[in-house]
């Protein structure tokens, strides 16, 4: 799977309606509802903003709606479009302004099929590289060793805190989290203990 890394937009026009396209990167199907809201409030005067997404590590996780369309004819047109594409933490809309003629459901399921596709024909992605969020604490004197290794396992920083002692969270590909481990308990004769939350629990935090 891949997933979509900014955000990209295009237009159609079908017979003087207008069908503006938006993909956004999403995390969750949450998020997606929270993006609509949005992007609804900023197109109130539009006749409809059609939506899909697709989210999830294996993009199982699915939604959509024609809003106000006829049942089948933009929703699930649009979202057809993204399953087949591959990508997975993608959120679609489709805002169309009405040109006065009526497209019939085969005009309307071609108008937003279309308008996917040409969106997608912007996007940007990337492969989709599972992570692991951990954390530790160490004292200064290790930090300065520990943080000059950090590139070599493509850990990224999520928090850095400077208190009593040195609060790190961050990310790893899950590919890396063993030999991390390994260097970790190495480097610190087995002073650092590495913390990861979804081992214990997935809202654990400091």
């Amino acid at each position: 799977m891949k997933i979509l890394i900014q955000y990209a937009s295009s237009e159609l026009n079908v017979k003087n309606s207008r069908f503006l396209a938006e993909i956004f990167p999403i995390n969750s199907a949450s998020e997606a509802r929270e993006l609509l809201k949005i992007q609804k409030e900023k197109y109130e005067d539009a006749r409809h903003v059609v939506h899909a997404f697709v989210t999830g590590e294996n993009g199982e996780v699915l939604g959509c709606s024609d809003d106000g369309e006829p049942s089948g004819t933009a929703g699930r047109p649009a979202l057809a479009v993204l399953k087949g594409s591959g990508i997975t933490n993608i959120m679609l809309t489709i805002t169309r302004r009405f040109g006065g003629t009526l497209l019939g459901t085969g005009g309307l399921v071609k108008a937003y099929s279309d308008s996917a596709k040409l969106v997608l024909n912007e996007a940007q992605t990337e492969e989709l590289i599972k992570k692991e969020t951990f954390q530790f604490e160490c004292s200064y004197s290790a930090w300065e060793n520990l943080k000059r290794h950090l590139d070599e396992f493509s850990v990224e920083q999520v928090e850095l805190a400077y208190e009593e002692k040195i609060r790190f969270k961050g990310q790893i590909p899950a590919e890396k989290k063993t030999p991390f481990e390994a260097f970790i308990e190495n480097a610190s004769k087995g002073g650092i203990s590495l913390v990861f939350p979804a081992d214990i629990n997935a809202d654990c935090c400091y």
